[in-house]
């Protein structure tokens, strides 16, 4: 029985592999060592993950019940209220693009609008694009401190209802 060079090339291919798998299978090789190390190494990281994310969700619930209640409003507000902001679009003045912009400036609340001082409403007004003086004429503070206050008087109607 004669074998050519492509047999030869071929049946050292096959006892390679066969050498790599069996070292890799072997209980006492250190591949499989390395094998059972990255395991462990691995559910450790999703232990710390799971803890992470359980510590996560106790500081929102915890930030989330710190947050006061907010009043009946638009179904926007009463969605708002799920991720702890207020319907900022019903004072008057304020569009939908104008409370996204107030939301990134960190701006969720109408506390927070209603306690606004002069330098604040200047840098507001540049920042939407406003006219100086335009938040001291619309009364956003007026405004958001009667939402605050639950009041219902400077509401702006978004639906008409037939008379």
């Amino acid at each position: 029985m004669s074998f050519t060079m492509n047999d030869v090339a071929l049946l050292a291919i096959v006892l390679l592999v066969g050498l790599l798998l069996g070292l890799m299978m072997s209980g006492r090789g250190k591949y499989r060592r390395l094998w059972r190390d990255e395991q462990i190494a691995h559910r450790q990281t999703i232990k710390d993950r799971d803890i992470r994310i359980d510590a996560a969700n106790a500081r929102i619930s915890e930030l989330d019940r710190q947050s006061g209640p907010i009043g009946a409003g638009t179904a926007t507000a009463v969605a708002g209220a799920a991720r702890g902001r207020d319907d900022l679009s019903r004072i008057t003045g304020v569009s939908q693009q104008q409370e996204i912009a107030l939301n990134e400036a960190g701006y969720h609340r109408y506390g927070q609008i209603a306690a606004l001082n002069a330098e604040q409403e200047a840098t507001l007004e540049a920042r939407l694009g406003l006219k100086p003086g335009t938040i001291a004429d619309e009364d956003w503070r007026g405004q958001a401190l009667s939402f605050e206050q639950g009041q219902q008087n400077g509401l702006k109607r978004r639906f008409s209802t037939p008379v």
